[in-house]
């Protein structure tokens, strides 16, 4: 499985990286979000019970942080569609021995290329003057929870792809993502939020991620046991998602 796994993400990386069309839009929406929401918006941090210490910037940095780990596995599972539509995904399975190894390839490959793309997210953030609050191990936590919706959104995206093996497929991987999303605190701290959307961002899982984030870049832990709480079961059951739709490519 190592084999296959390594031999995958290779492939996926380089594709990744050399070719514009898949490297622009994956590294650009989070640009785009970070700078248009943290600027355009930046006055929010002034209304009355909004206290987050580290400022507005910090505030979107986490959020598009999450956004683009859930994005990221979007991406990916356009890619394995395509992948089917033009027969190397078959050829693929044909010569792998053991074909659990090709998901562990396509979400390792999706954890490096989004790790790359929040680095430079992140440096435009330090750029602009982004405040962090959080030590080294809050920092490496933000990590691990930013890898842990990375790989439920490669798994969610890979599980429909594998099932129906078409690019036509994009819209159902996509709008669920974006739906959880935005029903999240995205603007503004939840507190702040009223009517049916805060009733939605309560339970919505999402918001246990952003607010996870908030806090370790905050230097708190104070959501943080609840984001993982969340996370790590949500990948596993979107891992048996995932493998259950590489079941159905494979009698396809």
């Amino acid at each position: 499985m190592i084999h296959v796994a390594s031999a995958v993400a290779y492939r996926v990386i380089k594709k990744s990286l050399t070719n514009i069309s898949f490297l622009l839009p994956a590294l650009m929406f989070p640009v785009i979000f970070f700078v248009g929401f943290a600027g355009a918006l930046s006055g929010v941090d002034r209304i009355p019970g909004f206290d987050y210490e580290p400022g507005y910037e910090t505030f979107q940095f986490a959020f598009v942080l999450v956004q683009s780990a859930a994005m990221a596995g979007v991406f990916t599972g356009f890619g394995i569609a395509q992948d089917f539509e033009r027969g190397f995904a078959r050829r693929l399975m044909i010569a792998a021995p053991r074909r659990s190894g090709i998901l562990v390839g396509y979400a390792i490959a999706t954890m490096i290329r989004w790790v790359l793309n929040t680095a430079v997210v992140l440096a435009i953030g330090l750029l602009i003057g982004m405040e962090i609050l959080g030590n080294g191990l809050d920092l490496f936590a933000l990590l691990l929870l930013g890898l842990t919706v990375n790989l439920i959104g490669t798994l969610w995206a890979a599980g429909v792809a594998l099932r129906l093996r078409s690019t036509q497929a994009g819209p159902i991987m996509q709008f669920p993502i974006f739906l959880v999303i935005f029903l999240a605190p995205v603007f503004v701290p939840i507190d702040l939020l009223t009517g049916w959307i805060h009733a939605v961002a309560t339970v919505n899982p999402f918001t246990a991620f952003i607010e996870g984030a908030r806090s370790l870049l905050a230097g708190s832990t104070e959501e943080v046991g609840v984001a993982f709480g969340i996370a790590v079961p949500l990948a596993a059951l979107f891992g048996l998602w995932a493998l259950t739709g590489l079941r159905s490519a494979e009698r396809g």
